[in-house]
């Protein structure tokens, strides 16, 4: 098989990965929020997500987001980043 041709066929399947992981980052967001501890509300309600270039970030814009990341809440023992991250690698291995 030619270069062209390998190339021609590798295109149109790498456009259909990329449409399926574009998704990815907001659901990220989408679980960081539901593993965040619930108080007051105020930790959810002061998470961010904005839209990058390469994907999302998310914010967690209060005061104490390291103290609750670091699992001082019962609700999130594992704080909020590490089960993100993790439900993040389990959604890119569905799609590749």
């Amino acid at each position: 098989m030619g270069l062209r041709r390998l190339t021609n066929r590798i295109g149109p399947d790498l456009r259909r990965k990329a449409a399926k992981l574009a998704p990815i980052p907001k659901l990220g967001y989408d679980h960081f929020r539901k593993v965040t501890p619930i108080d007051t509300g105020n930790a959810k309600n002061s998470t961010a997500f904005s839209r990058t270039t390469t994907g999302g970030k998310i914010t967690a814009n209060y005061n104490y987001a390291n103290r609750l990341n670091a699992g001082y809440s019962k609700q999130a023992p594992n704080g909020m980043t590490e089960p993100t991250i993790e439900e993040l690698k389990r959604q890119v291995k569905r799609v590749i």
